[in-house]
């Protein structure tokens, strides 16, 4: 039941964000927990999970945590009927789960590598796209909003993989709130974060000094401030380094 004196701006929402034990994920989850939604904390690891949840918690927000590789495909299945069986709706979905995976030449990429990534990357989101489209129409202003690279539109030298991978789930997201622009009430967005003091950054970039780095918090706060606005179907927002 909705707490009528709640007046935060997704007090009674309900939101999902991949990859949600570190990093991005988690900082995006707890903004958007600030606001008031009730988030789904989606990740492998249990114990990274139940910090993020209890982070949540101590900030007097709501969290459940749901434990699952997104790699397995049944997995995503029974994930949505688990929700589904609880809430009516869901109203954001952040597709952040990704992997990095090895920085080769286009010719040297290993090809199990990269189906795990293409997996991971591209097979998964859309996966869940599908999985909760019925929950996203059921909501009164869903939010779809992928988190995507530079060198998705900039290709770059030996981050062929990486690239093509957020290349592949930008046009999935575009073309997805296209087919659903004038039938629903879903929106999707992409989010460019830049260079973020994250895992994934520091293996990409072993040398560099993390301190020079903006926080992941900060692109949190960007993701749950772009959910809660009026941006037309489609924005895209990229953060500055």
């Amino acid at each position: 039941m909705t707490d009528q004196t709640d007046t935060r701006p997704l007090a009674g929402r309900l939101a999902l964000v991949t990859g949600a034990s570190r990093g991005i994920g988690a900082a995006t989850a707890q903004a958007l927990a600030s606001d008031g939604a009730h988030v789904i904390l989606v990740a492998r690891s249990v114990p990274d999970l139940e910090k993020v949840e209890d982070a949540i918690h101590a900030a007097g927000g709501h969290a459940t945590i749901a434990p699952l590789d997104l790699i397995d495909g049944e997995s995503i299945g029974r994930l949505a009927q688990a929700v589904s069986g609880r809430w009516s709706a869901l109203d954001v979905l952040v597709l952040n789960a990704a992997t990095l995976g090895s920085l080769a030449a286009v010719p040297a990429i290993d090809a199990k590598e990269f189906a795990r990534q293409l997996t991971l990357n591209v097979s998964a989101p859309q996966a869940l796209i599908a999985a909760f489209d019925p929950m996203l129409r059921a909501s009164e202003d869903a939010r779809v909003v992928g988190i995507t690279t530079g060198v998705a539109a900039k290709p770059r030298a030996y981050w062929g993989a990486y690239g093509a991978s957020k290349a592949a789930l930008e046009v999935l997201i575009d073309a997805y709130g296209q087919e659903v622009r004038n039938i629903t009430r879903i929106r999707t967005h992409i989010v460019e974060p830049g260079a973020t003091r994250t895992a994934m950054r520091a293996r990409a970039y072993p040398g560099e000094d993390p301190a020079t780095l903006k926080t992941p918090d900060i692109v949190g706060r960007a993701i749950a401030d772009l959910v809660i606005s009026d941006a037309a179907d489609g924005a895209r927002i990229t953060l500055p380094k």
